[in-house]
């Protein structure tokens, strides 16, 4: 379950790298009360329209970010890379438009949800008494590109001009890999008119009034391990059989994982400089009315794994790593991009 607490008091606005500088309001504290409540009010209205993978309101959220881009004053363009998936595009003109622009870069979507875990319901966007936001996309990442177009909002009602142009962008579909959304955006002519020379993303919820800035953002690999053998009785034995040749990979990769974990623990690098690697899913078995057949060895068995590479690491020698340690096919195992 996802929780965000914002505090706008004394609220510092510096998302605008070489084209915006530090900013301070003074606002009286009844209009700042008042400002407060309509910002969290327009955060809720985000956070209340579904857009949990793989069935979501695509339609309705290009349209509420265009409702605000249209009460802020700014451009907008509803671009479809695919069918029903809409990319928002935002744009703030600088009065110096030869100058590289800034992207302020978010996505849409959400991932799915188990509703019958939430206290509070997961597209309810509740508000309690400590002011804590109960919501799936509060931390990821609804609440960058609201804080995006507040910032903007609160510049352009102090009479600010940007020097650059400003772009900001909602994209779809990047919790399944942003194949239809920001991958065809950023190899689009729209993209290349744009002259972008700097992007700000996803980055860590702050509990607290700092605002933390990551580089050198890891590349997802997504990996399904498949393992084959012998069906057979569940008394019997059998050498390489699927679940035995599964487990003896998960263990291995399970090493891998510690050895990376242990750089991070003990302060040797940052978890950005390591290899993170999660098993996500296992899928083995034979279905039976009541559950899985209880006597029966299955003849295969699959392991999904999210692995996130750092810059600077060689992803042909982590490819090497699968096909001799993770999934070898002396025991009848195969691997492959997970989708």
């Amino acid at each position: 379950m996802e929780t965000v607490f914002f505090s706008f008091k004394n609220h510092l606005l510096l998302l605008f790298l070489f084209s915006v500088p530090l900013l301070v309001l003074t606002i009286h504290p009844l209009e700042a009360e008042s400002e407060d409540a309509a910002i969290i009010s327009r955060f809720q209205q985000y956070l209340q329209i579904n857009t949990a993978q793989p069935t979501l309101q695509y339609q309705q959220s290009a349209d509420s970010l265009i409702s605000q881009a249209k009460s802020i004053g700014l451009e907008f363009q509803s671009i479809e890379f695919a069918q029903n998936k809409p990319l928002v595009l935002l744009k703030w003109p600088g009065s110096d438009p030869t100058l590289p622009s800034v992207l302020l870069n978010s996505h849409s979507d959400v991932v799915p949800v188990e509703l019958h875990k939430w206290a509070h319901h997961p597209f309810g966007a509740h508000v309690d008494s400590d002011g804590n936001i109960f919501a799936r996309g509060s931390q990821d990442m609804k609440c960058v590109g609201m804080q995006y177009l507040e910032a903007i909002r609160r510049l352009k009602s102090s009479g600010f001009h940007p020097l650059r142009s400003d772009y900001l962008s909602f994209v779809p579909d990047e919790e399944i890999g942003s194949r239809d959304g920001a991958k065809k955006f950023a190899d689009s002519d729209i993209f290349n008119s744009m002259k972008v020379g700097i992007v700000l993303d996803e980055g860590l919820a702050s509990p607290s009034e700092n605002y933390g800035t990551f580089y050198a953002e890891r590349n997802p690999w997504w990996l399904v391990i498949k393992a084959t053998g012998p069906p057979g009785h569940g008394a019997k034995l059998y050498d390489n059989n699927a679940m035995e040749n599964l487990l003896k990979n998960v263990e291995s990769v399970r090493r891998f994982r510690a050895s990376q974990f242990d750089l991070v623990k003990a302060g040797v690098k940052a978890e950005g400089e390591v290899f993170s690697v999660n098993m996500v899913f296992l899928k083995a078995g034979t279905p039976s009315p009541t559950g899985f057949v209880m006597n029966l060895q299955p003849s295969e068995a699959e392991a999904g794994f999210d692995i996130r590479v750092p810059p600077t690491a060689d992803p042909e020698s982590l490819e090497r790593q699968f096909a001799e340690e993770w999934a070898p096919a002396s025991r009848n195992m195969t691997f492959q991009d997970g989708k």
